[in-house]
């Protein structure tokens, strides 16, 4: 049996790999062993884009969700604390590494989707995704307390297109939000750990098409048709809480991985949720129950590049001492 700074380590190597907004890769480990402190790295929350640090708090359980999954994969049991102590608000969870218990055969199928999950921002196929994986995606959700909503009527897919573009607009059309985006866009060419590099990018859709896509790198002229009826999904949270988005980003996760082991690929249509009264305004035309958190295209895709990510050792601080 590995030892647990072993499975620790081995679990903070899948923990980098979570999705996050503008891959800003928002987090800080501290390991005092067995426990893993999981951090809100504010520096690296959008001052623009996510000004109450809502989506980098998503972002941050999708990592606590790899993180306590590479553990229970591994055959340990977990303890998670979310938001331990009221006084320290960017402490968001403590995670403890327990007894030994065999890995269940789903832990093990989602930790080994791990590192193959990726974020595809290219067009999909037209192939239907099937009611029994609409079905798993949302139970997926349901396991992490959160709800996964298709949009599959054409009434609800035009109502969330509409807003799509009118927020996707407003951002275009707002140069405080248009500087950041680029400065994540347009890191250290060849060298850098996080931000969106144009290999990861998309290509625009071409005039009709239904959805709009968020532009990171502006001089890219290439067009191509994305999916006529694509696959819409809204993750959606009882309340609006700092718990709340990090239920989000766990729910989120896993919904994710459970795509990728189902053979789909994914992509963030976030922007009607960044914009505040965009965001109120879909959860009231769309008559969603809870609050939206972010929303998904999903479909059938072809391989992508993935995007970098920073080294364990830089998001990471080990001590000797149990955490507090």
């Amino acid at each position: 049996m590995k030892t647990t700074d072993a499975v620790i380590q081995q679990a903070l190597s899948a923990a980098i790999l979570a999705p996050s907004v503008h891959n800003t890769q928002p987090w800080r480990f501290v390991v005092a062993s067995p426990f893993v402190k999981v951090h809100l790295d504010e520096a690296r929350v959008l001052p623009v884009a996510d000004r109450a640090a809502r989506e980098a708090r998503i972002s941050c359980g999708a990592a606590l969700f790899n993180l306590r999954l590479a553990v229970e994969a591994s055959g340990r049991s977990t303890v998670v604390d979310l938001l331990p102590d009221p006084n320290r608000p960017d402490l968001l969870a403590v995670l403890r590494v327990t007894r030994p218990r065999p890995a269940t055969p789903e832990q093990a199928t989602l930790a080994r989707a791990v590192a193959r999950r990726v974020t595809n921002r290219r067009p999909f196929t037209e192939r239907a995704v099937p009611p029994a994986h609409r079905h798993a995606l949302a139970r997926a959700a349901e396991t992490e307390r959160a709800h996964l909503i298709v949009l599959d009527t054409p009434k609800t897919l035009d109502t969330f297109a509409t807003l799509l573009r009118r927020a996707d607009h407003l951002q275009q059309e707002d140069p405080a939000f248009q500087r950041e985006l680029r400065a994540w866009a347009y890191r250290n060419t060849g060298h850098a750990e996080d931000g969106v590099p144009r290999s990861a990018g998309g290509p625009r859709p071409t005039d009709g098409s239904l959805l709009t896509l968020r532009r990171f790198h502006e001089e890219s002229t290439v067009e191509r048709p994305f999916e006529w009826e694509p696959m819409v999904a809204l993750l959606t949270t009882h309340g609006d809480t700092p718990r709340d988005h990090l239920r989000a980003g766990l729910a989120l996760q896993r919904v994710l991985l459970t795509a990728t082991v189902l053979g789909l690929s994914a992509s963030f249509l976030s922007q009607p949720v960044e914009v505040p009264h965009v965001r109120t305004t879909l959860r009231a035309l769309l008559d969603v129950a809870g609050q939206p958190q972010t929303a998904l295209r999903i479909g059938y895709g072809q391989p992508v590049s993935r995007t970098p990510r920073r080294p364990v050792g830089a998001v990471t601080t080990v001590r000797t001492a149990v955490p507090s």
